[in-house]
C-alpha cells in the first residue's frame, strides 16, 4: 500500500502550542520534511522524538517533491511540516500536495498554528471577510501596484512583512489605500510579543525608530478608509508642522512642500490637499 502524506501544523514560536496529534503523526512517520533541519530538530528533541529528517525548502522543492513522491509510493508514510505554523502556508508545500494529489495519495492535514490567523483573531478588525496576501513585493513600485489591485477588496488586508520593510509598507499602504485603521503583531506567542493598534499614520511614525522594527511581523489594515476621523486630522496637522519647519529653515513654499510629502510617504497633489484643509481648520 502507499503512504500517507502528513501536513503538520508546528508552533510559531512557543512549543506548547502543537497538538497531541501532531506528536503522534510526528513520532510515527519514515522521513519527516522540513525547511530547516535544524529548527525541527530543535522541536523534536524538545518532545524527545527520534525521526528521520529531510530538506524540504524552496530552492530544492521541484526535485524533493519527487523524491517524497517515490517515498510514498513505495508505501512509506512522510510528515511534511514547515519552520513555523502550517505548511503551505507561504512556505514550500503546494507542489508536493498536488504532485501527490495528481497520482491518487492520500494526503491528510493536521491543523494547528497559523501565524496570519492567530493576529487577525487578536487584532480586533473584521474577521468576517479576509484577504491574505504573503508578503508584499519588496519594491516599492510593485509594492503600490499590489495595494492598488486590493483597495476595492472589502475585506481586511493581511500581509507577512519584514522589520527592515515595514515602515516603507506602511507609507506606501496610506498613499494607496487612504488611511486606514491598522495593526502590525510583532513575535506572535514568543517573549516580545506585541500588538499595535493605530492608523497607518500613526504606525507609520511608530516604526521611524529603528529599535521599534524588529521580529517576525504581520500587518493588518482595515477594509475602508477612516473617516472624519481624528487620525485625519493629525495627518492634515503634521504636513502643515512639517511644511512651516522647512520653510523656516529657508527653502521656499514648493520645495517645502515636496520634501514634506517625501518624508511623510504622500504624493505631492495629496500633502497640497492635507496642507489646505489644515489651513483652513486654523482660519475657523
Amino acid at each position: 500500500m502507499a503512504g500517507t502524506l502528513y501536513l503538520v501544523a508546528t508552533p510559531i514560536g512557543n512549543l506548547e502550542d502543537i497538538t497531541q496529534r501532531a506528536l503522534s503523526v510526528l513520532a510515527r512517520v519514515a522521513v519527516v520534511a522540513c525547511e530547516d533541519t535544524r529548527r525541527t530538530r530543535v522541536l523534536l528533541d524538545h518532545y524527545r522524538i527520534s525521526a528521520r529528517l529531510l530538506s524540504y525548502h524552496e530552492h530544492n522543492e521541484r526535485e524533493r517533491a519527487r523524491e517524497l513522491v517515490e517515498l510514498l509510493e513505495e508505501g512509506s508514510d512522510v510528515a511534511v511540516v514547515s519552520d513555523a505554523g502550517t505548511p503551505g502556508i507561504n512556505d514550500p508545500g503546494f507542489r508536493l500536495v498536488q504532485e501527490a494529489a495528481a497520482r491518487g495519495l492520500m494526503v491528510v492535514p493536521v491543523p494547528g498554528p497559523t501565524a496570519f490567523v492567530a493576529a487577525l483573531v487578536a487584532s480586533g478588525l473584521p474577521t468576517d471577510s479576509f484577504f491574505f496576501g504573503g508578503f508584499l513585493p519588496a519594491r516599492s513600485t510593485q509594492r503600490r501596484t499590489r495595494l492598488m489591485e486590493l483597495r476595492a477588496l472589502s475585506a481586511t488586508l493581511i500581509f507577512y512583512e519584514a522589520p527592515h520593510r515595514i515602515r516603507e509598507s506602511v507609507l506606501d499602504a496610506r498613499e494607496v489605500l487612504g488611511e486606514r485603521r491598522a495593526v502590525v503583531v510583532r513575535e506572535l506567542t514568543k517573549l516580545h510579543e506585541e500588538i499595535l493598534r493605530a492608523s497607518l499614520t500613526e504606525l507609520a511614525e511608530h516604526f521611524a525608530q529603528e529599535s521599534a522594527a524588529r521580529g517576525e511581523m504581520v500587518l493588518l489594515i482595515d477594509r475602508s478608509p477612516i473617516t472624519n476621523s481624528t487620525a485625519l486630522k493629525n495627518v492634515d496637522e503634521e504636513v502643515a508642522r512639517r511644511v512651516a519647519a522647512l520653510e523656516h529653515e529657508g527653502l521656499s513654499a514648493r520645495d517645502a512642500l515636496k520634501r514634506a510629502a517625501r518624508e511623510l510617504g504622500l504624493s505631492r497633489s495629496e500633502a497640497y490637499r492635507r496642507l489646505t484643509v489644515s489651513k483652513g481648520r486654523e482660519r475657523l
